[in-house]
């Protein structure tokens, strides 16, 4: 079993699908495996497949691939969108478009409302933090997370959505894939703004931040496929 982290780091990476399917054939065709482990989340009216990527360097994270289910009704109040931009029609034409793609990443913290508040200091608004649950084989997962009411990721989605876990974590039941994560590295125009949100946060080794014309983030991982970066979509201009 994997215990607890006592310290903020990466918790996953989410990767955005028009549908899950396509999702696991787009994992299937880069990553070369199969996720099997996944599930609903009936706050959002989305559902997932998930999969362990855990490395020295990134102790306890996953890789999320994730769709909005059709055939669910999100709970979440009428007005308000899903988490990571998945109500976005742009972002949704993208995936549309080009496949499933790296749009975000989530920072797990033992302390979800301290580093709100850190943020807010920053003049940063992560957003309310939401409970939320998932059932699964071993049992129910729980946890808080920061969400915005309008479902804005920050940044174009280098700044991370903070997450708390309750007593469980999903890397507790997920046996190791084959795929492990080397390095998150973060490209941003306001580069100095976001290495301060990081430090705010309390994210150190793992990531790096780098300056650069558009925003985009790219994942190191080690595959079945060998050495394989998975990056955001940077539209053309």
């Amino acid at each position: 079993m994997t215990a607890p982290s006592p310290l903020p780091c990466v918790d996953h990476l989410v990767v955005l699908a028009p549908d899950l399917p396509t999702g696991v054939a787009w994992c299937e065709r880069t990553l070369g495996i199969t996720p099997t482990a996944g599930g609903e989340h009936p706050l959002m009216g989305t559902h997932n497949r998930i999969f362990n990527v855990s490395s020295p360097a990134h102790p306890r994270a996953y890789l999320e691939i994730i769709a909005i289910n059709k055939g669910a009704t999100p709970a979440i109040p009428t007005g308000a969108r899903r988490w990571f931009d998945m109500d976005d029609a742009a972002l949704q034409q993208q995936v549309e478009q080009h496949g499933p793609q790296l749009i975000h990443w989530v920072a797990s913290v033992p302390d979800v409302a301290d580093r709100c508040a850190a943020l807010a200091a920053l003049d940063i608004e992560r957003g309310p933090i939401l409970t939320a649950s998932r059932p699964t084989p071993n049992g129910l997962l729980q946890w808080q997370i920061t969400v915005r009411d309008d479902g804005l990721r920050l940044m174009a989605g280098c700044l991370p959505t903070l997450i708390q876990w309750g007593a469980a974590h999903p890397c507790d039941s997920l046996p190791a894939s084959g795929v492990q994560l080397l390095q998150l590295t973060l490209q941003h125009p306001q580069a100095a703004t976001l290495q301060a949100a990081c430090a705010a946060i309390g994210i150190g080794t793992g990531v790096t931040i780098t300056p650069g014309d558009a925003p985009r983030l790219t994942a190191q991982l080690v595959t079945p496929r060998g050495p394989v970066a998975i990056t955001s979509f940077t539209p053309e201009t």
